[in-house]
């Protein structure tokens, strides 16, 4: 698949070079011939135009048919996989990993999002709490 990804991407480079050549050059002969009547900005024929859009797409599609595998959107899949990661890394180092006292294995950037937070001020508890007291007069 590399060669042919390569091979898109070469094919592409060679095609968009003509059409900037080509643009280039419809434009140089467009200066030098004075027209009276003509626009001063001279648009581009339909050709240049489509080997343009062309090349870039086929440039494109070598480029993405030869980068790496993506990673995983799902965050489960991916918040595992970056545990997991870390976890290896304590291991390799001599460190124990002590899931079970509740210490995750730091490979996770969102832990911090999660609702099981250390010190994490329950608002929600609060303001029914609050409410409770309201209702039963106001009295500690």
């Amino acid at each position: 698949m590399a060669v042919f990804s390569n091979l898109l991407v070469a094919i592409g480079v060679v095609f968009l070079s003509h059409a900037v050549y080509s643009a280039h050059e419809h434009s140089a002969l467009h200066s030098t011939v004075s027209h009276a009547s003509a626009p001063s900005v001279p648009s581009l024929p339909a050709d240049i135009v489509a080997e343009t859009l062309l090349s870039v797409l086929i440039v494109a599609t070598g480029i993405v048919l030869s980068s790496a595998p993506l990673k995983p959107i799902q965050w489960s899949r991916w918040a595992g996989e970056a545990e997991r990661e870390e976890a290896r890394r304590r291991i390799g180092k001599g460190r124990k990993v002590d899931i079970a006292q509740g210490e995750v294995p730091g490979g996770n950037p969102f832990a911090w999002l999660t609702e099981d937070r250390i010190g994490f001020w329950d608002g929600r508890g609060k303001r029914k709490d609050f409410a409770d007291w309201v209702r039963e007069g106001g009295r500690s």
